[in-house]
Formats: C-alpha cells, structure tokens, sequence
C-alpha cells in the first residue's frame, strides 16, 4: 500500500515537472516566434497576453486556497489572486480607455491550454504533491512571464503608457519570483 502511495505520487511527481517544463519552453518558445519580424506583437497582442496571464495565475491561485493545507501556500496564493486581479483590473482599465480591444494571438492560445492542463493536473492531487507541483510551477511560470515581458512585450509595445505599465508590474512580477522560490525552498 505505500509503495503504491509512493508510485503515485513519483508520478504525479514527474508528470508535474514535465508540465513545468514544457510549459516554460513553449511560453519561451511562442514568444520568441512573436518576435519574428512577420508576427511582432501588436498592442492588442499584448493585452491579450496581459489578460491571459494574469488570469492563469488567479485560477491557480483560487485552486491553491481550496486544496492546500500549507499556510505558507495558502498565503501565497491569496496574493496571486489579490495582485494579479489588480494588475488585471488596471490592464483592462487602460486599454479600455485607449480603445485597444484585446486580440488573441498563438501565445494566449498556448497558455490557455496549458493552463488547463496545469489545473487538471492540480485537480489531482493533494497533500504535498499538491504544494510541490503548484509552487515548481509558479516558479517556471514567473520566470518565464518576467523574461516575457522583459524580452518581447515592453520592447513591441507601442503606446507609451501600454510600456509604462509593462515596466511598472515588474517588480511585482520579481517580488513573487523570490517568494515562491522561498516557499519552493522549504517544500
């Protein structure tokens, strides 16, 4: 019986982290195919990754608060859903009043079914294995999303205030980048 405790939970394990890397390589991957000269990212681009994004990290955050027992966890999913609905709620606000209504590219696309597959895979576990695969994957997820940004969004933005707003939530973006890595530590 433990083994097979222990077998399943290897499994799910592995199976998390595989998710965790693909999912960091495609997120890389797309956003390095968008810069190609051919599918630069337009402002309505951008927001649509902004949108997307930040909704990712608010579901998974309300996933955490349900099946976690780790306060810690628990802690750090409440401020992903509080600061990515904040940077949400001003995302929306601004390209609202800029009239950019947001347009989906291959990126949102793609992290709209990882996304999916990240939360079924949530959904399947517990304890632990829980805390472990939710926490490896904010850490791949943020790297990502900050290189993201860094490297595709600000530099293919055009309005001004769209870039000041990019470059403003990067700290953030950091700040929850060292938290979870200090939680990943103590998992």
């Amino acid at each position: 019986m433990l083994f097979n405790k222990v077998t399943t939970g290897t499994r799910a394990l592995t199976k998390s982290i595989f998710t965790i890397g693909i999912s960091a390589c495609l997120l890389i991957s797309c956003a390095n195919a968008s810069s190609d000269k051919k599918t630069a990212l337009t402002d309505a681009n951008i927001a649509a990754i902004v949108v997307g994004a930040n909704n990712i990290d608010i579901s998974a955050g309300k996933i955490a608060l349900q099946r976690s027992k780790n306060p810690e966890v628990q802690k750090f999913a409440q401020t992903m859903i509080d600061d990515h609905t904040a940077v949400l709620n001003s995302a929306v606000a601004l390209v609202t009043r800029l009239g950019v209504t947001p347009v989906n590219n291959d990126l949102v696309t793609t992290l709209a079914k990882q996304s999916s597959d990240h939360e079924k895979n949530l959904r399947s576990l517990s304890g632990v294995a829980f805390d472990k695969s939710y926490i490896d994957h904010e850490v791949a997820y943020h790297q990502a999303v900050i290189g993201v940004i860094e490297n595709q969004l600000i530099p293919s933005a055009h309005n001004k205030e769209l870039k000041d707003t990019l470059i403003s939530v990067l700290p953030a973006f950091k700040a929850h980048l060292k938290h979870c890595q200090m939680i990943q530590s103590n998992i």
